[in-house]
């Protein structure tokens, strides 16, 4: 009953908003070309069924691999940070750097730097975006150690890496687990803009900007929600790997 009157809210508020906006389109307030109806949308989305699910696909690989090679990164990079003092004066302010770089401006450029036929510029502009919440997170994890943890191995005269592997990585866990949650969907994020910008035309972000070039605009919302749905799964999977290696912390919030 707890976990029904948690998602009850939402799910109401998002089918009100919904019938709403059916209602506002039909009854002539705003112009389907401008803001097709959620019907018209659904329709076009059953007839395209195919293609919206090839091209979550190839965004969707993309965004896997930018979002893994990110990570591994982002942590990597954590740990040598809270490891090393200069590691950690020299990786944050470039970390903020990257941070900063909008895809917009990223994309184009990557994309030049590669074949026409390259999936690649897409996936380095998803891991660039996932390594920064990945590695602020994760440092700020490592960071945070249990005075009384340091001093046991302190008393085992246990090494840097050593102590690193042993308390301060599984003591981090949730904060990894929060930077990989904010990355899952930035992720996706990433990978559908980048691809407005030229290269391979399988993904669902050339095809949203060639269904509106064409003035589909029911068909380009169709693949605008194959963009959330494929969103929604990255998310969703990222609580459940969070759960299956953190059992504990499942068990403590229950």
């Amino acid at each position: 009953m707890r976990q029904v009157l948690r998602v009850a809210p939402p799910v109401v508020l998002g089918i009100v908003a919904l019938v709403a906006w059916e209602l506002v389109v039909s009854l002539g307030r705003i112009a389907p070309f401008i803001l097709p109806a959620p019907s018209a949308i659904y329709q076009e989305l059953v007839a395209q069924r195919g293609n919206v699910w090839d091209a979550a696909m190839a965004s969707g690989l993309n965004a896997l691999i930018g979002l893994a090679w990110g990570t591994v990164a982002g942590v990597l990079a954590a740990m040598a940070a809270s490891r090393f003092r200069l590691m950690s004066e020299v990786s944050i302010p470039l970390a903020a750097v990257l941070n900063a770089l909008p895809i917009i401006a990223l994309a184009p450029i990557l994309n030049n730097m590669f074949e026409s036929t390259s999936s690649v510029p897409r996936r380095l502009v998803a891991g660039i975006i996932v390594f920064f919440p990945v590695f602020i997170n994760t440092l700020r994890g490592l960071r945070e150690i249990d005075p009384t943890h340091r001093e046991l191995m302190t008393s085992y005269a246990a090494g840097g890496w050593t102590f690193t592997r042993l308390v301060r990585l599984p003591g981090a866990l949730p904060f990894v687990f929060t930077g990989l949650r904010q990355a899952s969907s930035l992720a996706v994020i990433a990978a559908v803009v980048a691809e407005y910008f030229g290269g391979l035309q399988n993904g669902l972000g050339s095809r949203i900007t060639s269904a509106a070039a064409f003035t589909a605009y029911s068909r380009a919302w169709a693949f605008v929600v194959g963009a959330c749905l494929l969103g929604l799964v990255f998310y969703l999977s990222t609580l459940l790997l969070e759960r299956l290696a953190m059992p504990w912390r499942t068990r403590l919030i229950s």
